[in-house]
């Protein structure tokens, strides 16, 4: 089959402006037609690429060819006489920091291959090589490459490890599953169980490179080995954008893109694990558990991916929340973490699920059907309206994993269901059902479990966790809070306070006060941007306070009776000495 020929060149890196060229030596013979995805794997939402092109043509013998645009993101060429290439040369604007977008300036270029590479429609499973120029300039000589594209060995312009030249992908799908980093970075190289691995660094920071490998390489064998040797991937590679604020990670087959804080990573001399580094390795820990879930264990949904539309399920609580229980238990069981350290997250992860009232309305199998139109598209209304299968997602994980432990006397958890998921759907490329999540927990078990299901994943009543965890010799208890509760979510703007969410049935809504309006002043006096809970704390639950707040342009004026101190905070503890199901579940 002949391959799909790209090349991807920073033309203006100060422009912000690349141009990726797409060569068919084969075109349909009534005229060949070309899409860009409309959205990228694992960011559940319609992106639409296409409005980054500036410019399209299309050209065969050196002559132009006609290109009509038939949608948002198709295009079709006019036919060809047989045996003609066509090539279609696009100009796309390149300035979108973040892990699911391409970005482009004169310190480095990054970009994902679903903005940048066209769909040759018909022709998704040929074969494609890709030629990645270097920018032309003097003040470019030291950009390299980082990516886990395979290099095109044997190929006449072949790349060699982070160099510019070809690389190839066996389909469509494998090119767009590879980001691409270019530039100056800094290289940390490790290996996992015999596996390659590299850490890519792009933007200023002091980061301690033995500290970061040594505790990576903790996780990513403990991973490897959760599932079985060999890994399902020959090289894996990090990249990682530090920036002086940001977080995210977006999941690929052989590789992971991070936007994180420079002041996230490990710096040299740094003692213990601070919270912000144990955040950045459980956003690694993450991103590189779904090589397994999601990547290669995917719903039945994404096999393959529809790129030009919405592909709906039900089980992204099982793809990304059970994904989100593991991160942190991997930190914990590769002993980069302390239990002390997992019982904190946890609690974290519990405060965030029951602070937020959309956990009553709405199912997890809701939140994974509706990520399209509502997860990521939140506004002021989200936290009254939506659950999040990642923070609830990860509670109904850990609930599932403590039944199956509890039951069968830690003969069976939720490690051995994900064992049997990698061996029957991602080790033979399968898309796993509905149901079958739920059949294969009771066949691994002998347990009757469609009532947790019913409850967990369908129902919106909270899971009884407390019950769950008092087996294992774990207490979850309740942090009183020391100021009355307003009912809201602020959000500090310069010296002001704007209130960014206003929860259904709480004492600011029931006073009038909505999200968006600004706090000027309680009983008379200004509020000012971290002072409000120096305030609240003068005054008792039950006490009515004056409240005015400017919405929009307006000052107006509200009555608003305190509630009591029921913003609490989770707690976890646990008994001494653990007992057996604790040490076989966490260890001591």
């Amino acid at each position: 089959m002949t391959p799909i020929r790209y090349a991807l060149c920073p033309t203006h890196p100060a422009a912000h402006c690349f141009t990726v060229s797409c060569v068919v030596a084969e075109p349909a013979p009534a005229g060949q037609r070309f899409a860009l995805p409309a959205w990228i794997p694992g960011s559940y939402l319609i992106r639409d690429f296409a409005r980054h092109i500036v410019a399209i043509r299309a050209e065969a013998g050196g002559r132009p060819v006609r290109l009509d645009k038939l949608d948002k993101h198709t295009w079709r060429a006019a036919p060809l006489r047989p045996g003609m290439a066509l090539t279609v040369s696009c100009e796309i604007h390149a300035w979108d920091l973040s892990v699911r977008g391409a970005h482009l300036d004169q310190t480095h270029a990054f970009f994902n291959g679903a903005n940048v590479f066209l769909r040759v429609l018909g022709q998704e499973s040929s074969p494609c090589l890709v030629e990645l120029c270097r920018p032309q300039g003097k003040d470019f000589a030291a950009w390299r490459v980082a990516t886990s594209l395979p290099v095109a060995a044997g190929e006449r312009g072949g790349a060699r490890p982070h160099g510019f030249g070809l690389y190839r992908a066996e389909n469509y799908e494998e090119l767009i599953d590879h980001p691409v980093e270019m530039g100056t970075f800094t290289r940390i190289a490790f290996a996992a169980c015999g596996v390659p691995h590299e850490i890519a660094i792009t933007g200023r920071h002091d980061c301690d490179p033995r500290r970061l490998t040594d505790d990576l390489r903790r996780v990513c064998e403990w991973q490897i080995r959760f599932f079985g040797e060999p890994a399902p991937m020959p090289r894996y590679v990090f990249l990682v954008t530090a920036a002086g604020e940001g977080y995210g990670g977006l999941e690929h087959r052989a590789s992971a893109a991070l936007l994180s804080s420079r002041n996230d990573l490990p710096y040299p001399g740094m003692k213990g694990m601070p919270a912000s580094y144990r955040r950045f390795l459980g956003l690694c820990s993450h991103e590189y558990f779904h090589a397994w879930n999601v990547k290669r264990i995917k719903p039945a949904a994404f096999a393959p991916y529809d790129l030009d539309r919405e592909n709906y399920t039900t089980q992204l609580w099982a793809f990304e929340g059970i994904t989100s229980y593991y991160d942190d238990l991997a930190l914990l069981r590769s002993g980069v973490i302390t239990l002390g350290d997992w019982l904190e997250l946890t609690a974290e992860t519990i405060g965030k699920v029951l602070r937020a009232p959309g956990r009553l309305r709405q199912s997890l199998a809701e939140s994974s059907f509706d990520a399209w139109s509502k997860f990521y598209r939140p506004d002021e209304n989200t936290p009254n309206a939506v659950v999040s299968y990642y923070t609830k997602g990860a509670l109904a994980a850990l609930a599932l994993d403590l039944t199956l432990r509890h039951k069968t006397r830690n003969r069976v958890s939720l490690d051995d269901v994900m064992r049997t998921l990698w061996r029957r759907f991602g080790q033979t490329g399968i898309g796993v059902g509905d149901d079958d999540f739920r059949r294969i927990a009771e066949e691994s078990s002998g347990l009757e479990l469609k009532s947790f299901f019913t409850r967990a994943i369908h129902g919106t009543r909270d899971i009884p966790l407390a019950r769950l965890l008092a087996p294992f010799g774990i207490r979850l208890a309740w942090d009183k809070a020391k100021t009355p509760a307003l009912g809201v979510q602020t959000a500090d703007e310069g010296r002001e306070i704007r209130l960014a969410t206003v929860y259904d049935g709480g004492p600011a809504q029931q006073a009038g006060l909505s999200a968006g309006d600004t706090l000027v002043a309680i009983d008379g006096l200004r509020v000012a941007a971290g002072k409000l809970d120096t305030l609240l704390g003068r005054h008792q639950p039950g006490e009515t306070l004056e409240i005015h707040a400017f919405r929009r342009d307006e000052l107006m004026r509200f009555d608003l009776t305190l509630g009591g101190f029921d913003n609490e905070t989770p707690r976890l503890a646990c008994d001494k000495p653990a007992n057996k199901l604790r040490r076989e579940w966490l260890g001591g």
